[in-house]
């Protein structure tokens, strides 16, 4: 159980790690200040970072990556161009990126107490990913 907990909790990480990544290479392109251009690629390269701890881990549990729900990414391409279309400024963006820090830090905690018997260093990692969600989403406030 320890094991299944431990290695299901790292893909739902791992998960998390690459949409970041992916909406952030989303929207890169459009912004126009530096700073928060700044902002996203730093948040992006934490992102990474974290995803090749993630996949060290899930290659010492023998298992593979986990990569994001066909539906999640969808969904999230959707809203993105949608919104992109309607309004293309920075606040836009910031917009956009702060839902997506919600629903990752949501998403974590859940899966935080859905897998209880993970062991600590995945947990840590979880809560590593949840405060790079927190920070990232407080930086973003300044360009709503």
């Amino acid at each position: 159980m320890k094991r299944d907990d431990t290695i299901c909790l790292l893909k739902e990480c791992d998960s998390g790690t690459r949409m970041a990544v992916d909406s952030i290479d989303e929207v890169l392109e459009k912004i126009r200040d530096s700073d928060l251009k700044k902002l996203l690629v730093r948040s992006r390269e934490h992102h990474e970072q974290l995803g090749n701890e993630i996949h060290s881990l899930l290659l010492e549990h023998h298992s593979e990556e986990k990569e994001p729900g066909l539906m999640a990414k969808s969904m999230s391409w959707m809203k993105t161009n949608m919104k992109m279309i309607m309004d293309e400024s920075d606040a836009s963006v910031a917009d956009l990126m702060t839902d997506g820090c919600n629903m990752g830090i949501k998403s974590l905690y859940k899966y935080l107490n859905q897998y209880p018997a993970a062991d600590s260093t995945s947990k840590e990692i979880c809560r590593k990913l949840i405060a790079i969600e927190e920070q990232f989403r407080s930086e973003l406030h300044s360009y709503l």
